[in-house]
Parts: C-alpha cells; structure tokens; sequence
C-alpha cells in the first residue's frame, strides 16, 4: 500500500521539524520536501508531486497570504493535490479566502491545537481523499457575530451552537431525531431571520456564515457520496437498531483488496496531474464494480482498495459476491487500460486478494465522524494474498475457497506462510475470465 505523501512550507525551522516529528509517527505518510517560502513551495511541489501539502499561511517575501497563493496555484495545475492550510490566526477571512474556490481536498488548522490526538495526520488523509476539514474554532468564530445581533430563540442557537461545532447536516438531524431536508430548511430559516432588519455592521458577518454553510454543504454532499459506499446506509442501521458509536459485532466475512503493479515506477514516469486523473477514474470502476457485488468499499489509501462482503449487513454468499466482484473489477480495469493505452497513457496492471474468516466489525468515532471498521485476521492476509497476484490474477484464501459455490479453474499454490503471520495458508490463483478466454483463443 503506498503512502500518503506529504510536502511541508513553513518559514519557521521550528515548525517544520516540529510537524516532522509529529508525522513520523504514521507510518501511511511521508514527508518528501520542505522550503520556506513561496517559491521555494512552488518548485518544491512541482518537483516532488505530493499527495498532500501542509503549508503556513504567511511566509516570505511578503508574509501576507504566501502560502494560501501558492496552494491555490498548486491545486491549479496538479487538481489532485490536497492542502491542509497551518495558520496561528482565528480569523475567518483567512479561511473564507481558502475556501472561496469550493471545500473538497482543503483543511484550515490552527497551529496551536494540531499537536491534539493526531489531528493533523487525520486531516491530511481526509484531504488525500478529496475530503475537507476546518477547525472548529474558525467556525465559531464565523458564528459568534450573528449569535449577537438577537431574533434566534433557543432551538435556533442550538442550531447554530452544532453548526459551529462542525456538524454535518445528517448528524443535526440524527440529533434532533429530524430529517437532513427538515435540518437543512431549519438552517436557511436562520439565515433569514438574521437577514431580516441586520445593521450595516452585521452584513459582512451574513456574508461569511453564508459562504461557511456553502462549504458545510460542500462537505454533507461529499459525506453522502461516500455514505454510497455503504450498501444499505450504515448510520440508517445504527439509529434503527439503537447500536451506538463503539458498539462491535462478529460477522463471518470475506475480505477484498486490489493493488496496481508497479504504481511507484509509473508514477516516477507520469505527469502528477494526469496520474492524480487516473488514480480517480480506477477508484471509481474499482467502487462500481465492488458495490454491483454488494460489498462494503471500506477504504483506500494511495493505490490499493480494500472492501469486505458480508458487513455490515450479514450474508452466507459473501465468498461467491467477492469473486464476482473480483472479476468485475478486473473485467473493468482492462478496458480502461486499452483506452489509456491508446491515449498514450501507462496502464494500471492490478492483483487482488481474497480472505475469508471471522472479524469484529464496528462504528468508531463520534456523530460528527463515523467511520465502519473490521478487525481481523481476514483483514490481514487478504493484504498478504493480493502480493501473489500478477497483472489479472486473483488470489483466494483456502477458507474463501471452500465457501465459493462454484470452484472455478485455478492453480493451487501449495501451503504458504506469509509475513507476519504464524499459521500456513494454502491458497488458489484464479485468473480473470477476460485472462481465460484470451488463453483459450
């Protein structure tokens, strides 16, 4: 699985280091350059083409909005980067002006609270993935000059205390025992009642909650985009079954993970915008495919997708939808690849691993952020197995195996041991049936 990496600007030495230290500790992220002002930025990400850059706001030459410049111009020309902003300042402008261009792939820290649990490290994956992420206290303070001009009764500043907060549109409403519509037309009503008979002093102040509720929105509609993935909504099963954040379960799963061959040397040779293009358009026929199956996209980070069937809602097919799934995937990758081919482009050459067994599944987190996780030995060697698999190939755990309906041709590998794990695994190499009938003809 490739790592997140990662680009650092900042004109303090000490900040650097200081965020070098604190990012060592992730083992999915890589710091590959730093520079200390705003050319030094532009060169440096146009160099090392990061995932993700970190950068203060004010820096040299003229220690205004250096960094927030730079960034914009980086995702300019490379769309595919994400920007996670460092700033010491509150004010809300600053985050306005980060954000004037839509919220997805943009974060907003404040440098004094980042050294918190590992906020930064959780908002430059976000970003990685398209996601966007803004301090809490940039948000009340948006809020905090609207709260004063008065006309809110209480259930409206408690609206606007969970706005403030950060809470998505669907958390308010699992709160308030609402309905996302009902929240949503509960939040434009504020805003008219702020609107109405407002002071010249207060107008600016609208100004910002309005474009702050444009990227709330921004951000909800990237959440239910992902809450696809999801095959019958997890947050619908936790308030229908009462289960609450934390709450774990034991299912009987099989595990999926695909990985392109050779990712590193195609993306030493390819133009970072083009590659970040790519990237996108195989994520999402690797999702089409895994979702047409009835499997659960749990996550992917750099160039490898991992996904589980089976969870969060149980199945006794989970084995046979995976290799369908698979197989899809495969079917799907290969007529991207001759498209790219033609257009001069590298192709993605893919391997996937299957794993079946017993994991604790589970909703972590708070309202504002869940996220579904299964834990496991399946997890684990699905990871290990994909490593076996060429360009096509598809390799099953022996307990996937004996759970497929159907045994389709395959090569039985012998009794393996793989990394990190104590106990032999014999597992099949299946090759994808666009691979057999090539074969056969």
């Amino acid at each position: 699985m490739e790592a997140i990496t990662v680009f650092l600007a900042d004109d303090s030495v000490f900040i650097r280091e200081g965020v070098r230290a604190m990012l060592s500790r992730q083992t999915d992220l890589q710091i590959v350059g730093e520079a200390e002002d705003y050319d030094g930025l532009i060169a440096g990400a146009e160099k090392s083409a990061p995932n993700v850059v970190v950068s203060d706001i004010r820096m040299p030459p003229n220690f205004d909005r250096e960094g927030i410049e730079a960034c914009k111009l980086i995702r300019k020309r490379h769309p595919g980067t994400g920007i996670v902003i460092l700033s010491q300042f509150d004010d809300p402008d600053y985050a306005i002006a980060l954000l004037s261009e839509g919220a997805a792939g943009y974060a907003y820290l404040l440098k004094d609270r980042i050294a918190e649990g590992d906020q930064l490290a959780r908002a430059i994956r976000e970003v990685a993935s398209g996601g966007s992420v803004l301090d809490p206290v940039i948000v009340s303070a948006l809020m905090n000059p609207v709260r004063r001009t008065g006309g809110l009764d209480l259930e409206d500043d408690a609206l606007l205390e969970m706005v403030a907060e950060g809470k998505p549109i669907k958390a308010i409403a699992a709160v308030t025992q609402s309905t996302p519509a009902a929240v949503e037309a509960r939040v434009e009503e504020v805003f008219r009642k702020l609107a109405e008979g407002v002071t010249a002093g207060t107008a600016g102040a609208l100004e910002r909650l309005r474009k702050m509720h444009t990227a709330i929105t921004s951000r909800e509609e990237q959440g239910e985009s992902l809450s696809r993935l999801l095959p019958t909504g997890v947050a619908d099963r936790i308030r229908a079954r009462g289960a609450q954040a934390g709450d774990t379960e034991k299912l009987n799963v099989t595990c999926l993970m695909s990985d392109i061959r050779g990712y590193t040397t195609i993306s030493e040779h390819t133009d970072p915008s083009a590659l970040a293009q790519q990237l996108n358009r195989h994520r999402a026929e690797m999702n089409k495919a895994i979702l047409g199956a009835g499997g659960t996209v749990m996550q992917y980070v750099g160039d490898a997708v991992l996904a589980v069937f089976g969870a969060p809602e149980a199945s006794t097919d989970h084995a046979d939808r995976s290799l369908v799934a698979a197989r899809a995937m495969h079917a799907a990758q290969a007529v991207v690849n001759a498209e790219w081919v033609s257009q001069g482009l590298e192709p993605f050459p893919v391997g996937i691993g299957l794993s079946t067994g017993d994991v604790a599944a589970a909703m972590l987190g708070s309202d504002e952020r869940l996220e579904y996780t299964v834990v496991g030995d399946a997890v684990n060697l699905c990871q290990r197995l994909q490593q076996f698999a060429a360009d096509g190939e598809i390799v099953a755990s022996d307990a996937t195996w004996d759970q497929l309906s159907i045994k389709p041709e395959a090569e039985d590998l012998g009794t393996q041991l793989v990394k990190g794990r104590a106990t032999p695994v014999r597992p099949r190499k299946i090759a994808a049936i666009h691979q057999q009938e090539a074969t056969a003809s």
